[in-house]
């Protein structure tokens, strides 16, 4: 059995506990009905019945015969990707690079708020923690450490491309050679599950076995008693609320049953509450520097229209540009696939990146906030059914500008739900109910974190905007979306109160790109700086003097 001591078989065989997998290879080797020996055998144990053992030479070839059974099938379900704006697929291998996994979960750290509150906005890390250094490793090192992973990660940040990307390597026998590769979307478990009435991973594969030209349904079997299948699940997160318990439970379930396999599943960092036992937690790392180059070298040569060298030109030209002091901002932003392809795309159009900001941030929360689950056709638990993307933008827009007021770049999770909670309390039929709210309120702080990965948990119980960026433009759309012209004013008139502090210069900026006419904003800008210089002697002093020279 490949023990490193005698002490499982001693123990036994003098009745004490083992672990379960250890149990049972015992039983079969011994051919031994674990039910017979086991006082109270758990019903919900399922009978495991006995294994036939295969020669390793046979389970070679048999692991040979189904993947070139299985080669075209992976090949079409994970080896093209269907890219937004993008009217073509593209292929995996053309557009891939590498991810770096983090083995620490930033948001299960214990840190200090008023640690954080002192980070300087340049020190702001517009994903992870201002100057805090995590060890990164390469995702398919990190996934060859354990035998279960779950890999974690916000919205558009590359999880489903590289499992895509395993199990393709694993179909072409570069990783995991004698394995055989089995990709499943979860939320297209869950649908046929509900059409068959029940939910068994084992019958979903033998039925795709089946479609794949495999007759024999005991080949599944034979090969994941044999510990030769990595089994990718992805989509933890997609599975409506309803129905997550039963297939968390059915993973766990035949995960242990069939421990001999690899097991990787993916899910947004922020329903990592759905935890699988036994599964190690990892999470992929924002981009480097060097892999922002090797991507945008990569996508430009795929969809340049004219030559791979011309490709290879525009790449270069969009990374100098990148690079420039005035393009800080999207340099910051652009630490993830998502986002990295929308500012190579409007790049290719344009040749530069917007003057206008505003622009590209609008198109990136529209993605977030819909569009990126709608391409995929994915269906979330609606926890804030009554609101419409309006409100959601307003909602995140009174956040916003209410923390960045005070100079709150991380707030507490009570502070944001109390936030949520006065906003709900002014929709119309709202609850009056205080417990209610507070319910309500905690269940539209999970989705939005969730769904959209706008607002994230940075350490335990510690919230920010995922990108500063992101809060800045709220903070400028909650002055610009003032009801009335009185109100815009009064708006304008707080804005301008904080003209010395550099703090808000972003602000200023987006505030002028989204009114119609800044030429207010700009009156009352000079108004301001009037005001400042007339309290100020010395200023005074020296105005005259310059004055009298020129």
């Amino acid at each position: 059995m490949n023990l490193k001591t005698r002490q499982p078989v001693w123990r036994f065989f003098t009745g004490q506990p083992v672990e379960r997998h250890t149990f049972l290879e015992i039983c079969s080797v011994l051919e031994l009905n674990w039910r017979e020996i086991v006082l109270d055998p758990p019903a919900e144990f399922p009978e495991t019945g006995r294994s036939v053992r295969f020669p390793p030479s046979a389970l070679d070839a048999l692991v040979q015969e189904v993947r070139s059974q299985r080669r075209d099938k992976i090949q079409d379900q994970c080896g093209i990707l269907q890219l937004l704006d993008i009217s073509h697929p593209v292929s995996l291998d053309d557009i891939y690079i590498d991810v770096n996994i983090l083995e620490a979960i930033a948001s299960q750290q214990q840190l200090e708020l008023a640690n954080l509150q002192t980070l300087e906005p340049e020190d702001f890390d517009r994903v992870g923690l201002g100057d805090v250094d995590q060890v990164q490793v390469l995702g398919v090192t990190a996934v060859e450490n354990y035998s279960k992973v779950r890999v974690l990660g916000k919205p558009g940040s590359g999880k489903t491309t590289f499992l895509q990307y395993l199990a393709v390597q694993c179909n072409q026998g570069e990783w995991e050679a004698e394995r055989v590769a089995i990709f499943i979307t979860l939320r297209h478990f869950v649908e046929d599950s509900r059409v068959n009435g029940e939910f068994s991973l084992l019958n979903y594969l033998r039925q795709e076995f089946f479609t794949d030209g495999i007759a024999d349904s005991s080949t599944i079997e034979t090969l994941l008693q044999a510990g030769r299948v990595v089994l990718l699940l992805d989509g933890i997160d997609e599975v409506l609320h309803e129905e997550s318990l039963i297939v968390l439970k059915e993973i766990r379930r035949f995960s242990d049953k069939y421990h001999k396999n690899r097991f990787v599943a993916t899910c947004r960092t922020a329903d990592r509450k759905l935890s699988l036992r036994g599964f190690t937690d990892v999470e992929v790392a924002p981009f480097t520097q060097a892999q922002i180059v090797a991507f945008a070298q990569k996508w430009f040569v795929a969809f340049t229209k004219t030559t791979a060298p011309a490709g290879v030109v525009q790449s270069d030209q969009f990374i100098e540009k990148l690079d420039l002091p005035e393009n800080w901002q999207f340099r910051r932003l652009v630490v993830t696939p998502l986002f990295l392809h929308m500012a190579c795309w409007v790049f290719q159009g344009e040749g530069r990146f917007p003057t206008k900001r505003t622009d590209f941030y609008k198109e990136g929360l529209d993605l977030l906030l819909g569009k990126w689950d709608e391409a995929r056709g994915v269906e979330r638990d609606q926890a804030y059914q009554g609101f419409r993307l309006p409100q959601k933008l307003k909602l995140l827009s009174q956040i916003a500008a209410a923390t960045f007021e005070q100079g709150q770049y991380f707030f507490e999770q009570r502070t944001l739900e109390q936030y949520i909670e006065d906003y709900i309390r002014h929709l119309p039929n709202a609850s009056t109910d205080a417990e209610e709210l507070h319910l309500e309120s905690g269940a539209v702080l999970r989705a939005i974190e969730s769904q959209h990965g706008l607002i994230i948990e940075r350490a335990r119980g510690i919230f920010s905007f995922s990108y500063l960026a992101f809060q800045e433009y709220f903070t400028a759309r909650n002055i610009v979306a003032s009801y009335n012209l009185q109100s815009l004013e009064q708006a304008l008139g707080g804005l301008v109160s904080h003209i010395t502090d550099p703090h808000w210069r972003e602000v200023f900026l987006l505030t002028a790109a989204m009114l119609r006419s800044a030429d207010s904003l700009v009156q009352l800008m000079k108004q301001q700086i009037d005001a400042l210089v007339a309290e100020d002697a010395y200023l005074q002093e020296f105005l005259v003097w310059a004055s009298r020279k020129s």
